[in-house]
């Protein structure tokens, strides 16, 4: 749930006894500051963004329109979140994570939208402090890191939420109310796919070295990933193309357009992934270069999974770099595959159902079967408000958020598998359980990455 530590929990501390005639004093009677619709101080969450120049903003701007207060930014490079830090005056400005959170003792929770190959050690560490963690997908760039911050959420009872906005929509409900009312009968395949890359993936590193902006940390950048020397090619738009630092198409997708699948199918560990890709090579004077420091301009992985309760084995199968599955003979001509450029097809013993990446308008195909369909009762929670204040809510001690690491931590460890096969080229067999992919050793390299020197979780 989203207890804080006793000395930071200011509503802990009002709920006991003995501060019962202190909060007369401290806090202000909600109707003095204009009635039940406006937030007494001791009412606000104090937020802090980690990451702010990119996606973090949009968070950010969430948790303020909800009438939080934003106290704390930090960003690696001030030229790139300058706009984000003159929109909130009063929030002390940071460089380094690690600063912000030992100097500033009144933060609540911390919204982690770094690059990915920061996210674990942020939250990790904002989380071994007892602040609840709002983290960008995908969660982590690795299986292992999505179990340790999975295992540090449940230790530290923190209230956690991953940035995969869909999974508080309706779409992601309508869709697993459905297949459970059996609208499309045994689902044993499902195809997924995204256009993305929209970002540079298939090239070899660049060789020169240029001078790193006066505006920018190269090395907290960098975190723990491997040294490497600054190169625009990175920073500040494509470094999610890379294996150091992102998880390419699947990595920024998956999250979002697997999302109605992990739900509505209740998925946990996959027992085999299969990936392929095209393997480009480039000749350089007398070297021959792999491309595969990147991921690949397009790919097709296979994610098998077992029987759970009453439903069957299922495959999905994902499709990215514009490659697409076969178009359903039930789709009308002329009708797009999902939203165009993302989507899912349900492939079940009784018909098929499609939505958008986000799970959003859902149809059962032909659209004459979606009419004639009598839709079951709604019987699962809708979430109020946006997926920030699903999370501040958690935090403040209300129910687990949606998205919380319990699920979107075992889901991030599946999607990113798929990035591991990619990379070794094979079928991999996988112990979810254990965390350890069975026929390959060298693959388990990539699962658990080695940290550069003074980084740890």
């Amino acid at each position: 749930m989203a207890e804080k530590k006793k000395e930071l929990n200011r509503r802990q501390f009002l709920g006991s006894t003995a501060a019962a005639s202190a909060a007369a004093f401290t806090i202000v009677p909600r109707h003095v500051l204009g009635g039940p619709g406006v937030k007494a101080p001791s009412d606000k969450l104090n937020i802090a963004g980690v990451g702010v120049g990119g996606m973090g903003k949009n968070n950010v701007k969430h948790c303020a329109d909800a009438g939080e207060n934003i106290v704390a930014l930090c960003d690696v490079d001030w030229d790139y979140a300058g706009g984000v830090f003159k929109q909130y005056p009063k929030a002390k400005t940071y460089k380094d994570f690690r600063v912000m959170l030992e100097k500033q003792k009144d933060i609540d929770a911390v919204i982690v939208a770094t690059p990915d190959h920061n996210h674990a050690v942020v939250a990790m560490a904002a989380m071994q402090l007892g602040k609840g963690v709002y983290v960008q997908k995908p969660l982590t760039r690795t299986p292992w890191e999505a179990r340790m911050l999975t295992e540090a959420a449940r230790k530290y009872k923190v209230a956690t939420q991953m940035g995969n906005q869909g999974h508080s929509g309706e779409g992601v409900r309508l869709i697993s109310e459905w297949i459970w009312d059996g609208a499309i009968g045994e689902i044993r395949e499902v195809h997924a796919f995204t256009n993305r890359p929209l970002w540079v993936q298939g090239v070899y590193r660049p060789h020169e070295k240029p001078n790193v902006p006066d505006t920018l940390s190269w090395d907290l950048w960098l975190g723990p990933s491997p040294y490497r020397p600054y190169h625009p090619a990175y920073v500040p738009w494509s470094w999610r193309g890379w294996w150091d630092f992102g998880c390419g198409a699947l990595g920024d997708m998956a999250c979002h357009v697997l999302d109605p699948v992990f739900t509505a199918l209740k998925l946990g560990y996959p027992t085999s992934v299969d990936a392929s890709s095209p393997r480009i090579y480039v000749q350089r004077g007398m070297v021959k270069e792999t491309m595969d420091e990147t991921a690949p301009v397009s790919s097709v992985i296979n994610y098998n999974f077992p029987a759970r309760g009453n439903m069957p084995p299922v495959t999905i199968r994902w499709f990215d770099g514009g490659l697409m599955p076969p178009r359903p003979d039930e789709l009308e001509p002329g009708r797009r595959m999902g939203n165009g450029s993302s989507g899912v097809i349900f492939i079940g013993s009784k018909g098929k159902l499609m939505c958008g990446e986000y799970g959003d308008s859902p149809r059962l195909i032909p659209e004459t079967r979606m009419k004639e369909y009598k839709q079951p009762p709604k019987t699962l929670p809708r979430v109020k408000g946006s997926h920030e204040e699903n999370w501040i809510r958690a935090c403040k001690g209300g129910e687990p958020a949606d998205s919380n690491f319990d699920y979107s931590g075992p889901m991030t460890e599946a999607v990113v598998l798929g990035n591991i096969s990619l990379r070794m080229g094979k079928k991999l067999e996988w112990d979810g359980a254990n965390l350890k992919v069975t026929n390959d050793q060298a693959a388990n390299a990539l699962v658990k990455p080695e940290y550069r020197a003074g980084w740890s979780l």
